[in-house]
């Protein structure tokens, strides 16, 4: 039988584009969260595929689609593979459909102000390429370099820029995507209409577990002309995050506010940006037309000098700017023998800031445990928090199941004191397997509609199985 399907790949994509090596498979079995990662590295073998297929074209990932349909195999799609959720880890053996072949650009329209590319395309070549007609995707996440535009669909994926631009789910125009029975379909041509539910929405998020997402067009925007960055240190947490609060509900319309709570300000902004300060750092960030830019920044200066100790001014803000993308690479990440968790958490305004102090107060009650956080990506009506839990690795026991079962502790026992005070997990990293418990207590009642979806579209549960709690 293996060899029959083996066959079946290679005659939809080529002998050379279907791959059943240890090393391939292996390589598909790890993405970055952190319990297939300490498995790897401590000599445990994850749950690895048994088939990886690299489709170039739609028509290829709908008959890979239908051949995993007839067998009733489980089918995992592949981007990038820097997920942090372990959304496209293959728990169930079966098939990984790796997009990367499918990377073409396919138009930039000018007048519109849209690029159209197939979803296996790394965002940072798709940037490069808009880029050339002055434009930009203002997409800007940390894994701009290691993950694909359908990953980030997949997800609702969030960058550096969101809080002017946008998430994923907001720079989406429209897209086509393979069903469960292999069959095509592309959503309408705009995203604003009352012609029904919006059938963007509901693949977007859905971390392929309702259907493949081949193509996808989504906004650009201008180069602007003038992009502003200012530093500002705060007395504490409080301060900073009502500065950051009173910019965005005064409709000012920054491109960026982060805030830094007292402990990654001591550790982080000074390991990578040099500020050897005491506080919380804020940095936020104006782009657009000079003429309105000067104003809008101007008075966000006024509001954030009320409270501020310090006035850092716009070179330690642009040196942010310049090295935003440290913050999250060695040698400034954390990384093993250390275990770690971001659960990037979202709320309104009233809420953040107690979740912030009661989640902290419980993560740092395990032994060897600490707590840092920035608040990354800011609406009109709340923020959210990318907060981390770090294990001392003297803490961390050797044994990887009960690595697992310490790390799991305190991702549930935080989770459920998130939720409980009012916020959501998780803003832009996914649910994956990580978190795919959660969804009933997070959805209520209303995940029984997800779940009817799910068997609707699918009622083999073949794709992502296990994610998302579908």
């Amino acid at each position: 039988m293996h060899s029959m399907i083996l066959s079946e790949f290679a005659d939809v994509v080529g002998q050379e584009n279907v791959h059943t090596s240890q090393a391939e498979k292996i390589a598909h079995s790890v993405d970055y969260y952190w319990v297939p990662r300490v498995w790897a590295d401590r000599g445990r073998l994850t749950h690895q595929p048994d088939f990886i297929v690299y489709p170039e074209t739609t028509e290829q990932v709908a008959a890979i689609v239908r051949i995993a349909g007839y067998y009733k195999m489980p089918l995992v799609t592949w981007g990038g593979g820097a997920g942090s959720q372990g959304g496209a880890l293959p728990t169930q053996g079966g098939i990984i459909l790796d997009t990367k072949r499918m990377n073409k650009v396919l138009e930039v329209n000018e007048i519109a102000h849209t690029v159209t590319a197939q979803t296996g395309i790394i965002h940072q070549d798709l940037e490069w390429e808009v880029n050339r007609h002055n434009l930009s995707t203002m997409h800007f996440p940390a894994s701009i370099s290691c993950s694909t535009l359908g990953g980030f669909l997949a997800h609702r994926g969030t960058g550096t820029l969101s809080t002017k631009y946008g998430k994923m789910e907001d720079l989406i125009i429209s897209l086509e995507a393979v069903l469960p029975n292999g069959e095509i379909i592309e959503t309408p041509p705009v995203p604003r209409h009352s012609s029904g539910p919006d059938l963007n929405q509901l693949f977007v998020g859905s971390e392929g577990t309702l259907g493949i997402m081949t193509k996808a067009t989504i906004k650009l925007f201008p180069v602007p002309e003038e992009r502003r960055f200012r530093a500002f240190m705060f007395r504490n947490n409080h301060d900073a995050l009502d500065a950051g609060r009173r910019i965005m509900v005064n409709r000012l319309q920054p491109a960026v506010i982060r805030v830094y709570d007292e402990n990654e300000t001591v550790h982080q902004i000074k390991k990578v940006l040099g500020i050897d300060r005491t506080g919380a750092y804020l940095v936020y960030g104006f782009e657009g037309y000079k003429d309105i830019v000067e104003i809008q920044e101007r008075i966000a200066a006024e509001i954030c000098l009320e409270t501020a100790t310090e006035d850092l001014g716009p070179r330690l803000g642009e040196s942010w700017w310049e090295n935003r993308y440290k913050f999250y690479y060695p040698p400034y990440i954390m990384d093993l023998p250390e275990a770690f968790g971001t659960m990037d958490v979202v709320a309104t305004y009233d809420k953040i800031e107690n979740v912030y102090y009661k989640m902290k107060e419980h993560a740092e009650s395990f032994p060897g445990t600490h707590f840092i956080a920035h608040f990354s990506h800011w609406y009109d009506w709340g923020c959210m928090m990318y907060d981390r839990f770090i294990i001392h690795p003297d803490y961390v026991p050797a044994d990887p199941d009960e690595a697992t079962r310490l790390y799991n502790r305190i991702w549930n026992e935080c989770m459920h004191i998130a939720v409980d005070n009012g916020a959501l997990l998780n803003e832009h990293h996914g649910i994956g397997l990580k978190l795919t418990y959660a969804m009933r207590e997070m959805y209520g009642t209303g995940f029984k509609v997800l779940q009817t979806i799910k068997k609707s579209l699918d009622p083999d549960g073949i794709m992502n199985p296990g994610k998302l709690g579908l």
